[in-house]
């Protein structure tokens, strides 16, 4: 008997809901009983991930035997009024490849995790937040349109700051996670700005009708929203920070995915960026000052971790420079090519830098150049720029996030007093005062002879 072919629906659907079933059941399981066992653990979430990777092999082959695109619909979500949430998956040459490399990279380290952490107290709880991570990537590139991209956009967010901060014994991996998570805070309003403005211009946010919406101001806000989650200029010192994760969460998120979410989003809304050529420039631009500002920095580095988080934002800035000039095909080459390259030197790091450690060990009698003399190419006043990361956090705190905390504070001083002026002329209720005893002795014992 020939076993019955599932519905695309089904297989589509099942690729983000498999690691996000296997996130709320182990979650619970956590919240009502101990944590449970290494080996029960990742046999939960690999054997999500496996199930999430075979169902979006069958997805894609499926799409390849159609003539055109598929579009997935699963129904409202909820209503109000004239609009609705629809939940949608769009299957098409660009969210097949990302769909597949994500499965892929998140089963690759998963399965690595399980020598790497081994005996980590925090085992469950990391792999409890890459079955978070996974499902929120997944939907985020499979999303039908832009409603379901940010909920995935928000979704991997909060993973990223949680695993930056794993380590949450020491003080520098929640710095670095909360400065990460307020980074992308500040760049998720473009993101927000760009969801409400497209429902306004189109009422509905589905990718199929971006072509005929012409909207700069759009553009820009998704431009903005790239930038901050792909930590270009100048939002770039949350990613050199964002190392102090474990090894396998910093080489599958600042290496491999969620590093290359913003160039994700913008050649998805490529249809809206061929209308905005300021947009495109304002891209190419950023992209060119990031890869400038990263290639010097990432040469005077003294530890593995920061010159390749370097590297990555060179590499991710020249992608938002192709995605400006309209290379669609050679940024999406470029991404996959260069997600799989950081993710292996990530994984390889701890390594790499015990291999130099043995050589230094082996050739102490030998003199080893210093940095200085390595660069000498450089003249004095740049290296020195470079090794101080051309001070770019410090401008950032002064100029950026001090203002914006200044008018904050602001802000909330208004309210409070005009809250103050609104309460002072309202009528006030009278408070009601207890009774004393006097009275209340006579209301219990009237005069004789009272009517």
């Amino acid at each position: 008997m020939p076993i019955p072919e599932l519905p695309v629906d089904w297989l589509a659907a099942a690729v983000p809901l498999s690691p996000l079933l296997a996130f709320f059941i182990l979650g619970a399981v956590m919240l009502l009983h101990r944590a449970p066992s290494e080996r029960w653990m990742a046999r939960w979430v690999l054997g999500a991930l496996w199930l999430s990777l075979a169902c979006a092999v069958a997805t894609v082959l499926h799409w390849r035997s159609q003539p055109g695109d598929v579009q997935v619909s699963l129904g409202p979500w909820f209503s109000s009024g004239e609009s609705s949430f629809e939940v949608t998956l769009h299957i098409d040459r660009l969210s097949a490849t990302m769909m597949l490399l994500t499965s892929t990279l998140t089963l690759l380290i998963g399965r690595f995790s399980v020598s790497y952490l081994h005996r980590e107290p925090g085992f469950a709880r990391f792999f409890l937040l890459l079955a978070m991570f996974s499902s929120g990537m997944l939907l985020l590139v499979e999303g039908g349109s832009l409603d379901m991209l940010f909920v995935g956009w928000e979704w991997v967010g909060l993973a990223s700051a949680l695993l930056i901060g794993f380590f949450h014994e020491r003080a520098a991996p929640l710095s670095a996670g909360l400065r990460a998570f307020g980074t992308y805070r500040l760049c998720d309003v473009g993101l927000l700005a760009g969801l409400v403005w497209l429902h306004h211009l189109a009422g509905t946010t589905e990718w199929t009708h971006l072509s005929a919406i012409p909207s700069t101001t759009l553009s820009l806000c998704l431009v903005l929203a790239a930038m901050g989650k792909s930590a270009q200029f100048p939002f770039s010192g949350w990613l050199p920070r964002a190392m102090e994760g474990p090894t396998p969460s910093s080489a599958l998120f600042y290496g491999a995915l969620s590093v290359h979410a913003g160039p994700y989003l913008l050649l998805r809304a490529a249809p809206l960026l061929e209308q905005a050529p300021l947009a495109r420039g304002a891209l190419v631009l950023v992209g060119l000052l990031t890869a400038l500002h990263a290639t010097l920095v990432w040469r005077v580095q003294t530890d593995v971790k920061s010159a390749l988080a370097y590297g990555v934002l060179t590499q991710v800035g020249l992608l938002f420079a192709e995605v400006g000039l309209g290379l669609y095909t050679l940024a999406l080459f470029h991404l996959v090519a260069h997600a799989c390259l950081r993710c292996l030197q990530l994984l390889r790091a701890p390594s790499a830098l015990r291999d130099v450690q043995a050589r230094r060990a082996a050739l102490r009698a030998t003199r080893a150049p210093s940095i200085v003399t390595a660069h000498r190419s450089l003249p004095t006043r740049l290296y020195r720029f470079a090794l101080e990361r051309f001070a770019l956090e410090v401008l950032t705190e002064r100029w950026l996030v001090k203002p914006v905390l200044r008018l904050g504070h602001r802000l909330d001083g208004a309210e409070r007093r005009w809250m103050d002026v609104l309460d002072a002329g309202a009528p006030r209720p009278v408070p009601v005062q207890p009774a004393s005893r006097a009275t209340e002795s006579a209301s219990s014992n009237p005069t004789p002879g009272a009517a």
